[in-house]
């Protein structure tokens, strides 16, 4: 399942992402990672959750993103859940390229029977109305 968390810059979309992303490591039986441009989150994520920073990696447009995302589910059999901060800062600020994003992630969220959880600087008006289904309540 894929989850948007969107909101315009400092509506607080990455503290709900860290609440959730604690939450759900402690709980998880399996693994939990969370990916984001930068090191931000360093200090405030659980040590049971992965952190990733993506800039370490080169990650850059929704085809790197993508097969990053593909490759830790298939390095981790346990992935239970994975966080990405700051989706449109790693793939590109275009909607076309959102959508094609995330219905590439929900066929990964199937195929690997986890939850994917995107953090979108935007408001819910400007997302796409083909998304709409995925933001969170």
């Amino acid at each position: 399942m894929v989850t948007l968390l969107t909101g315009k810059k400092g509506s607080g979309k990455t503290k709900v992402l860290i609440e959730r992303a604690n939450s759900v490591a402690r709980s998880s039986d399996g693994s939990v990672v969370v990916i984001e441009k930068g090191q931000k989150l360093t200090y405030d994520l659980s040590h049971k959750a992965r952190l990733v920073n993506a800039d370490a990696y080169s990650i850059s447009g929704v085809d790197a993103l993508f097969g990053f995302a593909s490759g830790i589910c298939a390095g981790n059999y346990d992935l239970t859940d994975m966080f990405i901060d700051g989706t449109l800062k790693i793939i590109g600020d275009d909607k076309e390229t959102l959508i094609k994003f995330v219905n590439k992630i929900e066929a990964l969220t199937k195929e690997a029977n986890t939850n994917i959880i995107l953090s979108v600087s935007a408001s819910n008006e400007d997302i796409p109305a083909e998304l709409a289904h995925f933001i969170a309540k």
